[in-house]
């Protein structure tokens, strides 16, 4: 299943300015650099921002999304010509050999299924050449950053859409919550998601069990002690 949020073609199309300043992707950028990536696979690529951005470093791109709606806002940017866009997840790639493969923001967190997220270690592995690496990050569940997600903390206006976003169900490792968008129309559409809270030991068993060799965990720069950003080669 796909969120609304991604899914639904208005909420797409203004995904990015609800988003707001993308700042966590500078890590991700570095990274690119320091591993000297000129192939990369980005998973759960979204509106393809992270894509454009290595794209435009004259890295070549593959961006994978199974929403449709934001993979159609990707595909009408500038520059996306430069990416290969696939409509889809990391469990249903045409053959690739990638130098580095993404996964930013919530998209590891969001694959919540024990199946699904075993298939996309398995999917992301094949598309990496030997020695390629897997990066992702994931919240640290200690940090309970679920008890911040409210209206008083969430409540915002851009381009004239409120929007705000509640707690529906905290049954960890599973936390569930609904955003809420109004337009200035008057039209109000929600958006529900649920994300895995996964322990650092129990990501760094996975990624050895599919196959992976964990050269590093990090720190996310710009959330401090909030987050796990794994580095894994295949």
């Amino acid at each position: 299943m796909t969120d609304d949020l991604f899914a639904h073609p208005r909420l797409a199309a203004l995904y990015d300015v609800l988003e707001g300043e993308r700042d966590d992707l500078d890590a991700y950028l570095a990274m690119a650099e320091e591993f000297g990536a000129r192939r990369v696979l980005d998973i759960g690529c979204g509106t393809g921002t992270f894509a454009l951005l290595l794209a435009a470093r004259g890295i070549e791109v593959a961006g994978v999304e199974p929403a449709l709606a934001s993979l159609d806002v990707a595909r009408g940017k500038p520059g996306a010509e430069r990416v290969r866009w696939l409509h889809g997840d990391a469990t249903s790639l045409p053959p690739l050999e990638v130098d580095l493969a993404t996964m930013t923001a919530n998209v590891a967190q969001a694959i919540v299924d024990p199946g699904d997220w075993a298939g996309t270690l398995d999917g992301a592995r094949e598309a990496l050449r030997p020695g390629g690496r897997l990066v992702f990050e994931t919240r640290d569940p200690a940090y309970r950053a679920w008890e911040g997600w409210n209206r008083s903390a969430s409540h915002s206006v851009r381009a004239g859409v409120e929007s705000w976003v509640d707690v529906l169900d905290v049954s960890l490792p599973l936390v569930t919550f609904r955003w809420t968008y109004v337009f200035p129309d008057g039209e109000t559409l929600t958006s529900d998601s649920t994300l895995r809270f996964r322990e650092r030991e129990e990501v760094e068993a996975d990624l050895r069990a599919h196959g992976y060799t964990v050269e590093d965990v990090r720190d996310a720069p710009d959330r401090p002690g909030r987050e796990f950003v794994f580095v894994a080669v295949r």
